[in-house]
């Protein structure tokens, strides 16, 4: 094992407590040599060749927060026929066209179920239960930090600064949020999403996301009055025949909608298919102990000689990433200036007042990518009202 920090220490715990399946772990290899261990020193070593090159060792867990180490670990570990499991999003994210490559090339198997939405097994299912299934959405919450932070802002009236600081006193914020608040994470999880629901892969950078560092309580209060609450969404679902957009935003939810009651550092994910029709997951998004849970599965499938098939690739669906969409958002902006900001395809609703100020109209995606440094620099945020994208008429 590589990397003996909350989700290795959570992952350690499950194994030690799990009654249905037992394995060794030979070896885990740290990084700090000061660091006081709660375990015998005789398991560590700070030496990664003592795991890649033993051959009496047949799985390596990579548990470790560099995303460019965690990568050249998992490709020597696959390289040299080691089968593989991450619970790293980052390096998933980035890396994943290769990944699968060399799993197929050197007939070894990664699984990284433990990298998206902690205990929610929303991967195997997209893998084994939606195999053959056309999927026309996936939306969900897959940061436990944001909503975290969301949830105080709401219900107990905390502003952001607030809200941040006391999920980083209980450990559901690093003490650098901003892999979490600006929708990175959420990104890089929809990334892997998309490769096992559509079959294709898309490029974390290539996905606008934009996180909740702008909403504040003026965003908070509209919400109240319209019955509705904030939630940081990532979105992939079709568009026409053979389009396929994504995108990560904060969202008003209504009342009737699952992820509405999804509070804290909990997650949920709303598939809606075809035949299935629309099912939700729920559960811890993030912790040792659920996250722990989900690389044990992955451990235990391993020993079964598991591996994912990546079936919606194969099967070749013909689908194509877009942007080229149009999405209704909420645009709320204090100085006057900011107005013109955004270049709307049409206004539904606007308003004008002596603190703030916001538009609600359709516009272009594109558009919102072309202006999304200008939109994090500027006392302004936007918010996805929740209705379908469509593609875009010019």
């Amino acid at each position: 094992m590589f990397g003996y920090g909350v989700v290795g220490q959570g992952l350690h715990d499950v194994l030690m407590e799990s009654s249905g399946f037992h394995a060794d772990i030979a070896r885990i290899c740290v990084k700090h040599h000061n660091k006081k261990r709660r375990i015998p020193m005789r398991y560590f070593t700070f030496d990664k060749k003592d795991i890649l090159d033993d051959p009496s060792i047949n799985l390596v867990v990579e548990l470790i927060d560099d995303a460019e180490e965690a990568y050249k670990i998992v490709r020597a570990a696959l390289t040299g026929g080691k089968n593989v499991v991450s619970a790293n999003k980052k390096m998933v994210a980035e890396h994943l066209d290769e990944l699968i490559d060399l799993q197929e090339e050197h007939k070894t198997s990664l699984l990284y179920e433990g990298a998206v939405c902690g205990a929610i097994p929303i991967i195997r299912n997209l893998e084994e239960y939606y195999d053959n299934e056309l999927l026309f959405s996936l939306r969900g919450i897959f940061n436990g930090s944001t909503n975290y932070i969301l949830s105080k802002m709401f219900n107990e009236n905390m502003d952001y600064e607030e809200a941040l600081k006391n999920a980083q006193k209980l450990g559901f914020a690093e003490s650098d949020p901003w892999l979490d608040v600006s929708g990175t994470d959420a990104n890089y999880k929809l990334s892997i999403i998309i490769e096992h629901a559509y079959g294709l892969y898309i490029r974390p950078e290539d996905i606008f996301h934009v996180g909740i560092t702008n909403i504040n309580t003026q965003d908070m209060q509209f919400a109240r009055e319209k019955g509705y609450r904030i939630k940081l969404i990532p979105y992939a679902g079709r568009v026409g025949e053979d389009g396929l957009t994504g995108f990560v935003l904060p969202r008003f939810l209504t009342q009737d909608k699952k992820l509405y009651t999804v509070e804290n550092e909990y997650n949920g994910v709303v598939v809606e298919a075809a035949f299935a029709e629309k099912q939700f997951f729920y559960g811890k998004g993030a912790g040792g102990h659920p996250t722990g849970s989900a690389v044990l599965s992955d451990i235990s499938a391993n020993s079964f000689f598991y591996a994912y098939e990546y079936k919606k690739r194969k099967q070749k669906l013909g689908l194509s990433f877009t942007s080229d969409v149009t999405l209704e958002i909420y645009f709320r902006y204090r100085d006057k200036k900011d107005a013109g900001l955004l270049d709307f395809d049409e206004v539904t609703e606007s308003y004008a007042g002596p603190d703030y100020n916001y538009i609600i109209g359709r516009i272009s995606l594109q558009e919102l990518a072309g202006k999304k440094k200008e939109i994090l620099e500027r006392e302004v945020s936007i918010i996805n009202t929740g209705l379908k994208p469509e593609k875009r008429v010019s």
